[in-house]
Formats: structure tokens, C-alpha cells, sequence
């Protein structure tokens, strides 16, 4: 009995430094946050202004404002989030509901897990490769959707299919037992239940396309352009390109340094702003199935 007490306090000791080190850990990760988010704060601020968010940049980049830029990253967002979520959720149901070869399965599932790990300036190159050059698109929003969504798409298949998992196997046999398909139990009654969770998929999506630079800047993004995006074979201007070239390669580096912080604290707001009305959306979901 000692002896088994013994052990119980030892695990219950290691278990207490485990905790502690996760707690750690999420205490830095939450400073580090925390400290980047003041920085950016702190000198971005005053360059925030209604002419900075309504007008177009001008004087070689070193006045007016980026609204050209705010457009092009919210189409580009919301452009990638339209294509890789119906291709993310076909695959995702396939694969969970549909799929009987696991020989098959594994495959694609090491394929899409290595996508995930692809640096996302591949797929800018593939995208300037096939989209831009090859299908003709040129350096347009419809090639930056394109390869954005390709970019995005092992994100929302991870996510789709956890939450196709997360569905109780009785709901499908209860729709199977009362005579309904198995088309008629996914549509009417799985992805119904899993939609609340898939929406973390285009949460991810969403954060993953607004910031992403190296995928646009080969295929969609240019340094500046004096009109308005007309259709989705225009170029177009975004955040996060935007901030890479004034950084790096502006004719006036240290004049348009306000402008720089400006612009990164509007891409994080803006993405901040999108992924609160995505969780808005997926918690109004999740409170109606539940009724």
C-alpha cells in the first residue's frame, strides 16, 4: 500500500510540473504577444488617421494613405476563403465519410500533410508558374485567389475533417435507420453538426491569406497602382506586400517608417476584425444547433 502510494504522489508531483511548464509556456507566448502588439501600438498610432484609411498613397509613398491596400487584402481574403472551403469540405467528406481504401486515404492524407509544411513563397512560384503563366492570368486577383486558396486549402481539409470526426457515429445511424441516404445523412444531418467546427477552418484561412506575402507578391500584388481593381484580372495593392516593400525597397525608407507601423497595425486589426466576425458567426451557429 506505501509503495502505491508512493507512486501515486510521485505522478501527481510530475503532473504538477508539467502543468506549470504548460502554463509557462502559454505565459510567454501571451507576453511575446502582448509586447509585439504595444510596439506596433505605440508607433503606429500616430500615423492612424481618416486620410490614412480613405486615400491613396502618393509623393513616391511618403503621404496620403492605404486604402487601396485595406481592398486588395480583404478581396484577396475572403477571394482565397470562397475556393478553398467548398474544396476543403468536398475533400474532408470524402475522406471521412466516403473513402473505404485506408491504403488510399493515407496517401492523400501525407500529401495534404505536407502541404501544410510547404513554405508559402513555393507557392508563389507555382503560382506565378501555372496561374500567372500558364493559364494566362497574369498578375491578377484571380491568380493571387487561386494560389492563396491552394495555400490555405490543407487548413481547412485539417479542420473539416476533425469536425466530421467530432459527429456522433449514432446521428448516422439513426438518419440511416429512418431510411435516409448516405447523401441525405451527410448533407441534412453530419454537416450540419460539424459546420460549427469547420468555420475554424476558414478562421485559419482568413489569418493565413490577410498575411501572407510571399504567395502574392509573384502572382496578384503590386508596389502601386493609381486605379481601383476593375475586375478579377487587375493587379492589385495589399497590406502585407505593401509594409515588405516599403521596408525593404521604398525610395524613402526612414520617411515612410510611420507609414510602415501604420499599415501593420491596420493588417492586424483587420485581421483581428475578421477572424471576430468568423467566431461570431460560428458561435451564433453552435447556439442554434444546440436549441
Amino acid at each position: 500500500m506505501e509503495t502505491g502510494s508512493n507512486n501515486y504522489s510521485m505522478r501527481e508531483k510530475i503532473q504538477k510540473v508539467i502543468f506549470l511548464l504548460f502554463k509557462c509556456a502559454a505565459a510567454v507566448n501571451g507576453l511575446a504577444l502582448l509586447i509585439i502588439v504595444g510596439f506596433v501600438l505605440y508607433y503606429g498610432l500616430p500615423a492612424i488617421s481618416w486620410e490614412f484609411l480613405t486615400e491613396n498613397p502618393r509623393d513616391s509613398m511618403t503621404a496620403g494613405g492605404i486604402f487601396p491596400c485595406i481592398v486588395g487584402t480583404i478581396v484577396l481574403s475572403y477571394g482565397a476563403l470562397m475556393i478553398a472551403l467548398p474544396w476543403g469540405i468536398a475533400t474532408a467528406i470524402y475522406l471521412n465519410e466516403y473513402a473505404t481504401s485506408p491504403r488510399l486515404v493515407r496517401i492523400i492524407r501525407l500529401g495534404i500533410n505536407n502541404l501544410a509544411g510547404v513554405p508559402s513563397v513555393v507557392f508563389g512560384l507555382f503560382g506565378l508558374s501555372l496561374f500567372v503563366t500558364v493559364m494566362g492570368m497574369g498578375v491578377s486577383i484571380m491568380a493571387g485567389v487561386c494560389t492563396l486558396g491552394a495555400l490555405a486549402l490543407p487548413l481547412v481539409i485539417g479542420a473539416s475533417e476533425e469536425a466530421l470526426r467530432s459527429v456522433p457515429q449514432t446521428y448516422r445511424e439513426a438518419s440511416l435507420g429512418l431510411g435516409a441516404t448516405k447523401w441525405q445523412t451527410i448533407y441534412k444531418v453530419v454537416l450540419p453538426a460539424a459546420l460549427p467546427g469547420m468555420l475554424t477552418g476558414a478562421i485559419l484561412t482568413l489569418s493565413r491569406a490577410a498575411g501572407e506575402t510571399a504567395a502574392i507578391m509573384f502572382t496578384a500584388a503590386v508596389f502601386f497602382t493609381p486605379e481601383m481593381p476593375e475586375s478579377l484580372f487587375d493587379d492589385v495593392m495589399a497590406l502585407p506586400y505593401h509594409i515588405y516593400v516599403l521596408a525593404t525597397a521604398g525610395t524613402e525608407i526612414e520617411k515612410t517608417r510611420h507609414i510602415q507601423y501604420g499599415t501593420s497595425l491596420v493588417l492586424i486589426t483587420l485581421v483581428l476584425s475578421m477572424n471576430m466576425l468568423a467566431i461570431f458567426i460560428r458561435a451564433k451557429m453552435q447556439r442554434k444547433g444546440n436549441k
